[in-house]
């Protein structure tokens, strides 16, 4: 299950098959960072390893899965480095180092220093609703999901998509909503909030009922809503952004976790990604058209300006 929700709308309809979509990933897979990289990213199994095939269709919909790693390598450890050579050769030479010299020097100790360090692995899934023409990334991160994006281009050439806009701006409806205290029928004001002002000043709200005196009082001074948690239908709970990327996101019908106990664990695993999958797919399949539709709709004419 993603526990966030990055959108992207595709201007023209995703035509790949699961198959040819396999075979562009399979091409540009994950090879750890080599000795001198400080950085690799590519495509993994969303099965895992053992599965051996770099897509997963379910309902109309394609997963895929990008592994990123990283070496670590603090500033701090760099700088120290950095010190002891020009210490050393200052000393050696009796001058100072110029600017050009030091930045040289910096290279040198980057190129001895990125071989040791340490690597730090994270993964990232998304997948392409065909049918309704998504993509939607497992991040509230804007950043981690174009790194994705990126990738995704290079690897199958082409990738016409954008952020979807409103015809609303959700951080004005979604203030309204609480200064006015009148929301949707089918949503739920829950206990969370961020407000900010048009200086960026903000108050954070948590476990606190949002519809008193004290938040209508920011309201009034001229705080926005940035960030408000909401349920639906008391089937999905969720932290929307004035950006519209969804967090902490939670199905309120998913089925219990089961103990791993089962004889036969790989094809346990696939049946419940599946399952778990198609809840998800099915209930967002149904949300996305209501969140978009009460914030006014998608703004169109926008995309056909790019």
């Amino acid at each position: 299950m993603f526990k966030n929700l990055f959108l992207f709308r595709f201007l023209k309809p995703f035509t790949l098959s699961t198959d040819e979509l396999h075979q562009k990933l399979a091409e540009q897979a994950f090879r750890p960072c080599g000795g001198l990289d400080l950085y690799s990213m590519g495509w993994v199994p969303p099965l895992g390893q053992e599965a051996n095939y770099y897509t997963h269709s379910i309902n109309n919909c394609i997963i895929f899965t990008a592994r990123r790693q990283e070496k670590i390598l603090p500033a701090s450890v760099i700088r120290e480095h950095l010190d002891e050579k020009v210490k050393e050769i200052e000393s050696t030479e009796h001058r100072k180092l110029s600017k050009k010299e030091k930045n040289v020097l910096k290279e040198e100790v980057l190129q001895t220093l990125i071989p040791r360090a340490f690597s730090r692995t994270s993964h990232l899934s998304a997948y392409i609703d065909v049918q309704n023409g998504w993509l939607i990334v497992n991040t509230g991160s804007e950043k981690k999901a174009q790194e994705l994006t990126v990738l995704l281009r290079k690897t199958i050439d082409s990738l016409p998509i954008v952020i979807p806009h409103t015809n609303r701006a959700p951080a004005s409806v979604m203030t309204a909503w609480l200064s006015e205290q009148q929301y949707p029928h089918d949503f739920k004001i829950e206990d969370a909030c961020q407000m900010v002002d048009n200086e960026q000043a903000s108050v954070q709200c948590r476990k606190q009922d949002l519809l008193t005196e004290e938040i209508h009082g920011h309201l009034e001074a001229g705080k926005q809503v940035k960030k408000l948690a909401l349920q639906w239908e008391e089937r999905l709970s969720l932290v929307l952004t004035d950006e519209l990327v969804i967090r902490n996101l939670r199905f309120l019908n998913e089925s219990p976790e089961t103990d791993g106990s089962s004889e036969d664990a790989k094809e346990s695993y696939t049946e419940r990604f599946d399952s778990e999958f198609t809840l998800m797919i099915l209930e967002l399949r149904q949300f996305l058209p209501r969140l978009f539709e009460v914030f006014g709709g998608e703004n169109e004419e926008s995309y056909q300006r790019l």
